[in-house]
């Protein structure tokens, strides 16, 4: 009796949720309901991503822009030469990313109480378009520096909160799993499995602590008023910086912050440090009727000449990068490895292909010719394989298994293949192609002849 009177002990202490019982017309009961509960993992992504996007401004990552990213060989030779067109391309992907933010924050605004927040999109929208700042959202540098002090501070302990309640979750399992054996097993061997059962009832005890103390810091029982404010704040902020970078408007941001905001030195008669990276052009002014989100949408749309809109921005990175490896090492490469290439290519390449190959002696024992050919190939791959790589980093951080995850560099889209210029970048995989199939072939003769030789050898002696 006393046995099953301890197990039924141990079951509750399993199963007792460790929840307040609080009537539902209490003020507690509306605390309760306004705190965000399971939904603060979601938020603490969502606030990563705030974070990762003010950093990506940054002046030193802003600088990287227009003297490193903008002016990349590769950029310039397949993409585009005109730095205003590469730099609205890169306004308008930062902007849609804010866009997608926003819109998470929308939809979580709905559940707030403040009538201001509930309507964040309404505000965001005019704050977009006009620059018109009605309840003073946009932070200066050092209360925007606070704010994401203390945002990241809450996504490390909502982070370290999912790791215990996990954990929680296993200790749950483990002490069912021995009650079960313990109600099963014979009498020789229960004293052992009391002792253990004790263990982990134990160890439940001090995790269900450490899971509600967790709970108490995280962003768990923060109210969505409170997590909301702070993203709105940061969002704010954070559209205001990007405008103020690139030049489109007058400055939305308080002085504090526009004085360190932005890289080109320059005396202005607005009394700043510095000024944006382009100046807005008439064409900018004519599209800001359609509303700045809907402009940079519209610009993120791939011409008909590109890779993008025909949809081998990936395939051609991939091809690259195979091509890359061979050209390394073409001894290596194999007859089936060379076939399967081949099928890779679209029939575009294949024509291309064919005509630079025609009349191609079947011969490639020229040491110097297959010496030029290496360096050919090398200055070729010098300015595309970066664009190649940085197509396949910028879709691994889109896909739909990391979408939730943030993103490990600041790649852009005009850094990829995506807006690259189909032709020319077809001229170029030829080209490596042709200088491939000479290189292989060379490879595979001076190892014949070597063979050939040491064979001779072997029975002249």
């Amino acid at each position: 009796m006393a046995l099953e009177t301890w197990l039924i002990k141990v079951k509750k202490t399993i199963s007792n949720t460790a929840k307040i019982s609080i009537p539902k017309n209490s003020k507690a009961s509306k605390h309760v309901k306004s705190t965000v509960g399971v939904l603060s993992f979601e938020i603490a992504g969502l606030m990563s991503k705030l974070l990762h996007l003010w950093n990506s401004l940054s002046d030193k990552n802003v600088i990287r822009l227009r003297d490193e990213s903008v002016s990349l060989e590769g950029v310039r030779k397949i993409v585009s030469n005109d730095e205003s067109f590469l730099l609205g391309l890169a306004c308008a992907e930062i902007a849609e990313n804010v866009r997608l933010v926003a819109k998470y924050i929308s939809r979580i605004s709905k559940r707030c109480q403040d009538s201001g927040l509930q309507c964040f999109d309404r505000w965001f929208d005019e704050f977009a378009n006009s620059g018109h700042d009605t309840h003073s959202w946009v932070l200066s540098s050092k209360e925007m520096e606070a704010k994401n002090k203390k945002m990241d501070r809450y996504v490390t302990i909502t982070a370290t909160l999912y790791k215990e309640m996990e954990e929680l979750s296993t200790v749950e399992n483990n002490l069912r799993k021995c009650l079960k054996e313990y109600e099963s097993s014979s009498c020789s061997s229960s004293s052992i499995k009391e002792q253990k059962i004790i263990d982990l009832q134990q160890k439940l005890f001090w995790q269900r602590q450490e899971v509600k103390y967790l709970k108490e810091r995280s962003l768990w029982n923060r109210s969505f008023d409170m997590v909301v404010s702070m993203a709105v704040r940061s969002i704010f902020t954070i559209l205001a910086r990007i405008k103020l970078i690139f030049g489109i408007g007058p400055s939305l941001l308080p002085r504090s912050l526009s004085a360190s905001a932005t890289v080109h030195p320059t005396e202005n008669p607005n009394g700043f440090m510095s000024g944006p990276l382009k100046n807005p052009s008439e064409e900018e002014n004519k599209d800001s009727r359609f509303g700045f989100f809907e402009s940079n949408t519209k610009l993120l749309k791939p011409p008909a000449s590109t890779l993008g809109a025909a949809a081998l921005a990936l395939h051609y990175a991939n091809l690259i990068i195979i091509i890359e490896k061979m050209i390394k090492s073409p001894q290596l490469v194999g007859v089936d490895a060379r076939d399967d290439l081949y099928s890779m290519l679209p029939n575009s390449i294949r024509s291309s292909l064919r005509g630079r190959l025609k009349g191609v002696g079947f011969s490639a024992g020229d040491p110097i010719l297959a010496g030029e050919w290496r360096t050919a190939l090398g200055r070729i791959l010098g300015w595309l394989s970066p664009l190649a790589h940085n197509m396949i980093k910028w879709q691994s951080e889109r896909s739909f298994e990391q979408q939730n995850l943030l993103p490990k560099t600041n790649v852009l889209l005009l850094q990829t293949l995506f807006f690259a210029n189909k032709d020319k970048t077809e001229a170029a995989i030829t080209e490596l192609l042709v200088g491939l199939n000479y290189i292989w072939r060379f490879e595979r003769e001076m190892t014949a002849k070597a063979l050939f030789e040491c064979s001779n050898f072997n029975v002249q002696s």
